[in-house]
């Protein structure tokens, strides 16, 4: 059998019912209420793969429903310096996914502090999302670091492997696709242990399956794998 490339990213649309919270079940009500109505602004921090993007997606495809909403990559963003934040202050849900990468210039800070305001004064919501606590990072502006840590903070934490079985198993299933157990482990064992990683796997193994026609089984994956 071709092998094929792994690494990528999932065509499905992240959303909270394929969001398999393990330890982060209190972030992700919060961000439920958020997406559905209620005004607020929150940090979420944590690793590669324990989900921040997933959420802050899921939030703005929910919060389309009723109102505008948009999910940024800072990163992205701080090529076009500052004034690519203008524009983005009528939003209802705005969502900001690593947005440590805007820490620290000022002009960027100025900018936040005024659409941290904005959504205050118009009772919008502002989800961000970066790898480290508000309190953990340098701010240009001390008062804008002041007011985020004040803001709802949640941690998220990596799944455990029983977690992360079942994230692959949902993930699986809501696209068409039977993942079994057993499958689900053996892609443990012999890929990084990060839902990043096991997620690209996935996909990957879902074209194949397609292409062949074929269930997704262990002997299948070894096959796509190229291993004996």
């Amino acid at each position: 059998m071709e092998q094929l490339p792994l690494g990528v990213r999932l065509r499905d649309r992240a959303s909270f019912e394929t969001f398999q919270p393990g330890a982060n079940l209190e972030a992700l009500r919060h961000l439920e209420e958020l997406a559905d109505g209620r005004p607020g602004i929150v940090w979420l921090w944590g690793p590669c793969g324990s989900g921040r993007t997933h959420l802050l997606q899921a939030a703005s495809a929910r919060a389309a429903a009723r109102t505008r909403s948009a999910c940024l990559s800072c990163p992205e963003l701080h090529g076009g310096g500052a004034a690519a934040l203008l524009g983005w202050q009528g939003f209802g849900l705005l969502a900001l996914d690593d947005i440590d990468a805007l820490i620290g210039d000022a002009a960027f800070e100025r900018a936040l502090f005024s659409m941290f305001q904005d959504t205050q004064e118009r009772g919008a919501v502002l989800v961000t999302a970066a790898v480290s606590a508000p309190a953990a990072l340098r701010w240009s502006l001390a008062d804008l670091g002041s007011r985020f840590g004040g803001s709802a903070v949640f941690q998220l934490r990596p799944l455990d492997d029983e977690d992360q079985v079942a994230a692959l198993r949902r993930r699986a299933s809501a696209r068409g696709l039977e993942l079994p157990e057993e499958t689900a482990r053996y892609l443990q064992r012999r890929m990084p242990r990060d839902m990043t990683s096991l997620c690209g796997v996935l996909d990957a193994l879902d074209s194949a399956s397609l292409a062949a026609q074929r269930r997704i089984t262990v002997p299948f994956i070894r096959a796509v794998l190229g291993e004996p």
